[in-house]
């Protein structure tokens, strides 16, 4: 792993049209050899896009394997690029939505797109804020020593454990971190509902809408997705939902995921299909991933 964030390190020094491209390079052979994750791909597509063909779904998940290499060459340069750089590359819209942070506790809500490392990074390189995040500690020490110096290397960042539950989330916010929450993976049952994702049920955390009722936050939805052209890359601060979550914290979920399927629909590929979003089912829903099921 050495030699990985070695030549990581390296690439970072490339222009990015070059190292995009590289990384699309690498993309197109995993989708060739990484068999199970382009079956897990295809399957969510289908589940997904059922009025897409066959071959339209292929090519984006061809696409998301791409945007996803991809994107992780690209992470050298947010790890080891010069601020300089970096604030050429993100071009953030409308801009840092300073009032509403300012105003008090705020969700920053970040789905699972494949760019997701750099709205932390576009906020604290245009601004004073420090934030608060959920972390996963990796396996490998390396890597995780890596990634946790490359976010945390303008800014302090606070980290935080999913098995703690939302009380240091809360304490977090209230001494005024912004809270990076990213929502949209299926952890179980646990403090989820199930709740229609493109039209499946998809069990998913309600933790947003739990957290905003309890703390009066504003939820700012952002997203980052490629600029075209290899120019680099759009980070977009959404503006703050109104009347959220309000009464009904399941209404307040299905809301959530409808916001993320349109922002899907805009740049599906560059969405994380590879992540089983669908595992756990209602009961007596059957598995769509096993192989009886799925084909």
């Amino acid at each position: 792993m050495r030699a990985l964030i070695g030549l990581m390190w390296l690439l970072h020094w490339l222009p990015l049209p070059i190292l995009g491209r590289l990384g699309e390079a690498l993309g197109s052979l995993l989708y060739m050899y990484m068999r199970p994750r382009r079956r897990i791909t295809l399957i969510n597509l289908r589940l997904c896009f059922p009025e897409k063909t066959e071959e339209e779904r292929r090519q984006i998940a061809r696409g998301h394997f791409q945007a996803y290499a991809r994107s992780a060459l690209e992470r050298g340069i947010l790890w080891w690029a010069s601020e300089a750089r970096l604030k050429r590359l993100i071009q953030v819209e409308p801009g840092v939505p300073f009032d509403t942070i300012n105003s008090g506790p705020t969700i920053l809500l970040c789905p699972h797109f494949v760019c997701l490392e750099i709205p932390g990074i576009a906020l604290v390189l245009n601004s004073d804020y420090s934030v608060c995040t959920i972390y996963a500690r990796q396996q490998n020490k390396v890597v995780d020593d890596a990634l946790l110096k490359g976010r945390s290397r303008f800014r302090p960042v606070t980290l935080l454990s999913r098995e703690k539950g939302v009380k240091p989330i809360i304490r977090a916010m209230r001494d005024g971190l912004p809270f990076i929450m990213l929502p949209d993976m299926d952890f179980g049952i646990r403090d989820a509902e199930f709740v229609p994702f493109f039209g499946v049920p998809a069990a998913t955390l309600t933790s947003t809408a739990r957290i905003a009722a309890a703390t009066g936050a504003n939820v700012v939805p952002v997203i980052t997705t490629f600029l075209p052209g290899y120019r680099g890359w759009k980070t977009t601060f959404y503006p703050a939902w109104t009347d959220y979550p309000g009464d009904d914290i399941v209404a307040a979920t299905h809301r959530m995921n409808t916001f993320i399927e349109e922002r899907v629909r805009e740049t599906p590929a560059e969405y994380f299909w590879a992540h089983k979003r669908f595992k756990t089912r209602p009961p007596g829903e059957p598995d769509p991933y096993r192989r009886d099921t799925a084909g």
